[in-house]
């Protein structure tokens, strides 16, 4: 008797653009007069909150002090709305899905 196939169910995930702020913390590798900075992050999730969570716990644990996050939606919401995403954004929401991993495509420093 053969055991039946197990069939691999698509996976739910999609990748979410979101704008993380974050202040200064000791140890976060901004430059010297920096009083934060904004960053560009494609996340994967079943959801924007999943997400969220993922990102503000990965950023938490690089020495980060992640604020305020902004969330822009999936690359589908985004090509809805009218926004052009170019083939290097593309590809690294495409890495983000594939290696389950928060990409931060972008870092913003702030200055007073």
């Amino acid at each position: 008797m053969s055991e039946p196939k197990k069939t691999k169910k698509p996976s739910r995930q999609q990748v979410f653009t979101l704008l993380v702020q974050i202040g200064r913390k000791d140890g976060d590798g901004l430059p010297d007069k920096a009083t934060g900075a904004a960053l560009m992050c494609f996340a994967p999730g079943i959801d924007e909150a999943e997400a969220v969570r993922e990102t503000v716990a990965i950023l938490k644990q690089a020495d980060t002090n992640p604020l305020d996050v902004t969330g822009y939606g999936t690359l589908e919401e985004r090509e809805a709305e009218g926004q052009e995403i170019d083939a290097e954004e593309r590809a690294l929401m495409q890495r983000a899905l594939e290696e389950n991993s928060v990409i931060v495509a972008q870092m913003t420093p702030f200055y007073d």
